[in-house]
């Protein structure tokens, strides 16, 4: 199972919609800061801090190219928080299963 503390700033940075708004349009490819402050009429300095918790977050990587620096989907993506959410999807079609068998069996004996 996945740690607590990864999936905690995995959650905290995909809370804010900016940061969610980076991560999308980092699926379309690379961007640099400017790229990505741009559409949000943000400071550099202020989307520099979004991109922080996304790549604290193993979500964004960064890298310094010449005078930028460029922005790119992590390696881990959201596999993380996407093995969390199954297990307990899992866990959640197992019990509704058992629901709907408990009630198809009492329709069965009300007859």
């Amino acid at each position: 199972m996945v740690q607590h503390d990864t999936l905690d700033r995995i959650y905290s940075a995909l809370a804010d919609s900016t940061r969610r708004d980076i991560l999308t349009r980092l699926g379309e490819g690379p961007a640099s800061i400017g790229e990505l402050a741009e559409p949000h009429g943000m400071t550099l300095t202020g989307m520099t801090k979004h991109v922080r918790v996304l790549e604290d977050a193993g979500l964004v990587r960064t890298e310094k190219v010449g005078r930028s620096r460029q922005c790119r989907l992590g390696e881990e993506r959201l596999d993380d928080a996407m093995a969390w959410i199954s297990f307990y999807q899992r866990l959640w079609e197992r019990r509704l299963d058992g629901l709907e068998a408990y009630f198809t069996l009492q329709k069965g004996t009300d007859q």
